[in-house]
């Protein structure tokens, strides 16, 4: 399936757009909210494997429906290197089905899923990991991305 195109903005304020990593891989990290203690760790995660990544010409990329200053304010807090984008309208999160409904004690509600997929070169998606636990999903990740 192809991947879906999208066009945000990003900490430091930039837009970012999928057809930029067009010819390369890319991973994209959706997460529910900036500084929480999940988020932190995955976001963190990726942050560190950032070189090993970038060794497998493969761009990594966080979204979350927080605006950019709180991308910002998370990303300086925590040194994060990754980029973060922001999804306050929930577009791109709706079209990777990141966004949906979830239940946390007993309440049901709309939230962003955990979810990180992997596009390939061609901008297809290669694969999704759905309700992601993030103790050492970013080196699951960064070993898909290797293999293709």
């Amino acid at each position: 399936m192809k991947a879906p195109s999208f066009t945000l903005p990003r900490d430091g304020g930039q837009t970012v757009k999928l057809k930029d990593y067009s010819g390369r891989k890319l991973v994209i990290f959706f997460y529910p909210r900036a500084d929480t203690p999940g988020c932190t760790l995955e976001a963190a995660d990726f942050s560190k494997l950032a070189s090993a990544f970038a060794a497998s010409q493969t761009a990594v990329l966080g979204v979350s429906a927080d605006p950019v200053k709180a991308q910002e304010r998370f990303r300086d807090k925590h040194q994060l290197t990754v980029p973060l984008l922001s999804d306050e309208e929930h577009d791109m999160l709706d079209a990777y089905r990141a966004w949906g409904q979830k239940s946390m004690y007993g309440k049901t509600f709309e939230g962003i899923i955990r979810t990180t997929v992997l596009i390939d070169r061609e901008g297809k998606i290669a694969r999704i990991w759905s309700k992601v636990r993030v103790p050492g999903h970013a080196d699951e990740v960064l070993a898909a991305a290797r293999s293709l």
